[in-house]
């Protein structure tokens, strides 16, 4: 924008002289340059942990907010990968390590899905989903008080607590208060989002955009042969999220499973050459793979999906989505082996208005892990002049 707008004092200056033009009028002041577009405002709607894929997105967000790119109105967050309580736990942990406890607040959201319940949930099981068996807060017991809780790495927040609104509140209020500027990061399940939108409806036109890490289109799930984990856990909720006349943006499996991370990618995070809390607790999360018996430390061929960190890049940068279509996108939510199941539709199916999307499909893998290393690797906690 800069270089543009010299050369267009430069065009007039040159139009001048040869009109012959007086003095005063080639001293005349060049006009103002067109504002700067705003700012993205966007809300964190998430399944939190320390630093894995959700972990790794807000060290993103934190830096791109330090650059002046985006501003976080908050983290909302929502059982998932683990039950609500510990995420809570890590996401507090999260923004005081990056030194931004006071600059984005945490939410407390829904615990349980929708209708999903454990009833439900080992009955899919028994069946055989055919997936990876990862189950999220459902392989492992609910922490019902704080003793119950798992300490981030670096221990629990000393001085930063969750806000005393509700997750669901502050989407209802934030979007309410910024008409048409807030964009949803929806990287875990929907159930916050389903439940703002069901109570204040009003709120639907006056959301700008959601982009969701979620769904499996034309490559089969993980969770299970047919979903995907983020929708699986609460699929009515995505389904009621996912027919809501909003802009809508979705990076399923589909595109994941193209963007891979690797050891020499891996390395120049976990073992850069100033070493950092960022760098050490990568390397636990994800040097020794999610089971923790192997990964890249033990493996150097091991590779890794990309998850929720396309979500931001993308909406950072859209242009890094190399092959997007247009789908209407409809979510499964009958008990049994097809529960959350996504389909894209490439014209409107019979039935329910569904909603017209844009399905990422390709990422340009080598300008992301640009983006990703360097924003992994700036200094934390961030230093309170960026």
């Amino acid at each position: 924008m800069k270089r543009r707008a010299v050369l267009g004092v430069l065009a007039g200056t040159v139009v001048l002289a040869a009109c012959g033009g007086t003095d005063d009028d080639a001293t005349a002041p060049a006009p103002a340059p067109p504002p700067a577009a705003a700012v993205p405002k966007i809300i964190i709607d998430s399944d939190y942990n320390t630093m894995s894929d959700d972990g790794q997105l807000g060290v993103m967000a934190a830096q791109l907010q330090a650059a002046g790119k985006l501003q976080v109105m908050g983290i909302s967050v929502v059982s998932g990968n683990q039950w609500l309580k510990q995420g809570v736990a890590d996401a507090l942990k999260s923004v005081e390590r990056l030194g931004v406890g006071d600059k984005i607040p945490v939410y407390i959201g829904a615990n349980n899905a929708l209708n999903h319940d454990k009833a439900t949930v080992e009955g899919e099981i028994a069946l055989g989903l055919g997936g990876d068996d990862y189950y999220g807060a459902w392989g492992g017991p609910e922490p019902l008080t704080d003793a119950d809780l798992v300490a981030p790495p670096d221990g629990f927040a000393l001085y930063t607590t969750a806000q005393s609104t509700s997750a669901v509140d502050f989407i209802v209020d934030t979007v309410k208060a910024n008409p048409n500027e807030i964009i949803i990061l929806a990287i875990g399940p929907l159930t916050n989002i389903a439940q703002a939108t069901a109570r204040n409806p009003e709120i639907v036109p006056l959301i700008k955009q959601i982009i969701y890490m979620g769904g499996a289109i034309d490559v089969p799930g993980n969770t299970s042969a047919a979903a995907e984990f983020n929708w699986w856990f609460d699929p009515l909720a995505a389904r009621q999220v996912l027919r809501l006349p909003i802009p809508q943006v979705v990076v399923p499996l589909d595109v994941t499973n193209t963007v891979l991370l690797t050891k020499p990618v891996y390395d120049q995070i976990a073992h850069p050459a100033k070493p950092g809390i960022v760098a050490a607790l990568f390397e636990r999360a994800i040097g020794h793979g999610f089971s923790g018996t192997h990964g890249f430390e033990e493996d150097p061929s091991f590779t890794i999906n990309i998850w929720d960190s396309l979500t931001i890049a993308y909406l950072n940068d859209p242009t890094l989505a190399t092959e997007t279509e247009e789908r209407y996108v409809d979510v499964d939510t009958a008990v049994g082996l097809n529960d959350g199941h996504a389909t894209g539709y490439v014209t409107q199916p019979a039935g329910p208005t569904l909603q017209k999307m844009t399905i990422v499909k390709k990422f340009d893998n080598d300008r992301f892990f640009e983006l990703y290393v360097d924003l992994l690797t700036r200094p934390v906690p961030i230093p309170a002049s960026s």
